[in-house]
């Protein structure tokens, strides 16, 4: 896909990831838009910002809305936004904390995703970039409600680039492992903790902040993010980092007993 009059918007570009993405793009050609649930000043980012919060209806259609009004087309949508709950066992979660993660992780993807597909089919072209998770493809412990959410990107990513190529569009997934952003730091409590996990959630919240401490810059994942606009016959899954590389690596080629060890001994789970 080239440069010229490309019109791209970055869904939860205030910080991180979305951030590192848009300003990449930006540096690279493309007119960019970024969006965050509170919009933002004029002048604080280098581009025009859009108030959107992906788990509402109508203030998903008024941005995409207001787009449209200002630039008549959409190239590519890169599907950012979300969110994680910090080291926990998957029933100190409620039913009510599942369907928050799920209703920003995935179902604002699916949001974003039908408000730009129609446009997109219009114009013969576009590209859907959806910010997954190496998670997704490698559930571990103590993430399971987020690497449920990712794995269902996963899913509907590949399904919908079936569905959408016919009219020209492709979608990918991109799959970071940990990024040095905020995202640890403004992951939300479990509703309940149970004293039962309490010596191996201190364990796995050590295993984290030791992964944090070598994780990659978010540039790491735009770079990958521009790779796939760019790219001619754009693959569906593309790993952004080491880290993220060498699980896809053993999950694909490891015995699925040695897969299994090598979790339940990062984690300690058998210690």
């Amino acid at each position: 896909m080239t440069t010229q009059q490309s019109v791209v918007l970055v869904t939860g570009a205030s910080s991180g990831i979305g951030e590192a993405t848009a300003l990449t793009l930006l540096a690279a050609g493309y007119k960019v838009y970024g969006t965050s649930r509170r919009g933002a000043t004029a002048g604080q980012y280098p581009f025009p910002m859009l108030a959107l919060d992906v788990t509402d209806d109508l203030s998903v259609k008024a941005a995409i809305k207001q787009l449209l009004e200002l630039e008549g087309r959409i190239d590519v949508l890169v599907n950012n936004a979300g969110f994680g709950v910090a080291p926990a066992a998957a029933e100190e979660s409620s039913i009510a904390q599942a369907k928050a993660i799920l209703d920003t992780n995935f179902l604002g993807l699916v949001r974003m995703t039908q408000a730009v597909a129609p446009q997109m089919r219009r114009q013969h072209s576009g590209r859907i970039i959806n910010i997954g998770s190496i998670l997704g493809l490698v559930p571990v412990p103590y993430a399971a409600l987020y690497s449920a959410s990712k794995h269902a990107v996963e899913g509907y990513s590949e399904a919908l680039d079936h569905e959408l190529r016919g009219y020209g569009i492709r979608v990918s997934v991109i799959e970071p492992a940990y990024t040095k952003t905020q995202f640890e730091a403004n992951n939300i409590q479990p509703d309940t903790t149970l004293d039962e996990y309490q010596q191996i959630r201190t364990k796995v919240t050590k295993f984290v902040n030791q992964a944090m401490a070598n994780a990659d810059e978010p540039d790491v994942v735009a770079d990958v993010v521009l790779q796939a606009i760019r790219a001619e016959r754009p693959k569906r899954r593309y790993t952004a980092g080491k880290a993220a590389a060498q699980l896809q690596f053993l999950r694909r080629f490891a015995p699925a007993g040695v897969f299994d060890k090598v979790i339940r001994k990062n984690f300690q789970l058998d210690s």
